[in-house]
């Protein structure tokens, strides 16, 4: 009997400590009551703290805005072609060279801007027992400077020059079968000197549009006897050298990368005489290069031509390289 009741009073004593524990633990509202905190004892002093001027000498750099951005592309082609004698496939033995240097500068500040651009071309293939012709044969030079008026629009100035390296022929036979060249043109015959002014539409990088209110054109046919080969003579009257004309200008370029590594260049030129509104002068070039490599590509030349003073048709030429090409700076 004593060990029941003492083992009833061990448990009643430990159900009140733990009834003891939750009501300690039971979270009282401290709002509204007036507790009074001990000060330390410890002794406390404030001070000033003291912050020096620390003297630092400015770092200059040795630098300088450039305003020019120049590019340089070398292109060289090469196709050849060999049969031996009892080839019964067919085929002439053949060699095509063409060579490409283009050069673009181009300066911006503020809202000025200066354009300059030159392309050189020049091919050759020789055919076994043909003549030499020429693949392509061009001189190209540039120059445009421009002030900025608003968001998009600027008035611009420009001169550009234009001709060809080499004598240029059509083909006949003889009576015998053996080939004949009729001149049709040449260095300076003609030669091509535009100036103009007015007003360019710029929306983007990649597509511009020039207005041309005021151009002149001077046309050159420095070989006074070319009439005899080339009756049209270019529009330049029969013993004369140059022609001059005023006339009405527009000049659309667009040159973007259309996919990863190709690359799309387009220019139309249009050119209205003031004294002529019929006779409207059209150029529209087309080239696609693509990117193989570092320092191969793919190209595709396209250039339609219509010009009274030549031909009353539409001329067109196109070609297709592959080639090696260099580009400074890369």
């Amino acid at each position: 009997m004593k060990k029941l009741l003492l083992a009833f009073l061990t448990i009643s004593a430990f159900s009140f400590r733990l009834a003891a524990q939750e009501v300690d633990t039971v979270p009282i509202s401290t709002k509204g009551l007036d507790i009074k905190l001990k000060r330390s004892p410890l002794p406390s002093r404030i001070g000033t703290i003291q912050f020096k001027p620390v003297n630092l000498s400015p770092a200059l750099v040795n630098a300088k805005v450039n305003y020019w951005k120049t590019r340089t592309s070398v292109g060289i082609n090469i196709n050849q072609a060999a049969f031996s004698d009892n080839w019964k496939g067919g085929g002439v033995n053949s060699l095509a060279i063409g060579g490409l240097i283009n050069y673009k500068a181009e300066y911006s500040k503020e809202s000025y801007s200066y354009a300059s651009e030159v392309i050189l071309q020049y091919g050759k293939v020789k055919n076994k027992s043909q003549l030499q012709k020429k693949t392509t044969d061009r001189i190209y030079w540039d120059n445009k400077a421009a002030v900025q008026l608003s968001k998009n629009w600027y008035f611009f100035g420009s001169m550009n020059f234009e001709s060809q390296f080499d004598k240029g022929f059509s083909y006949s036979r003889d009576a015998q079968g053996n080939e004949k060249e009729n001149l049709l043109s040449k260095f300076m015959s003609p030669g091509y000197l535009t100036e103009s002014i007015g007003f360019e539409y710029k929306p983007n990088k990649f597509f511009s549009t020039r207005i041309g209110t005021g151009t002149a054109r001077q046309t050159f046919v420095l070989d006074t006897a070319l009439y005899r080969t080339n009756p049209k003579n270019f529009g330049v009257e029969k013993g004369k050298t140059i022609r001059n004309e005023l006339a009405f200008q527009v000049v659309m370029n667009y040159e973007k990368e259309i996919f990863q590594n190709v690359m799309l260049k387009t220019k139309y030129n249009m050119f209205i005489p003031y004294d002529n509104f019929g006779h409207i002068d059209h150029r529209l070039d087309i080239n696609v290069i693509a990117k193989i490599n570092r320092f191969m590509n793919v190209s595709i030349t396209g250039v339609g031509l219509y010009d009274r003073d030549t031909d009353l048709k539409i001329q067109g030429s196109q070609t297709l390289a592959l080639g090696l090409v260099f580009a400074f700076p890369r």
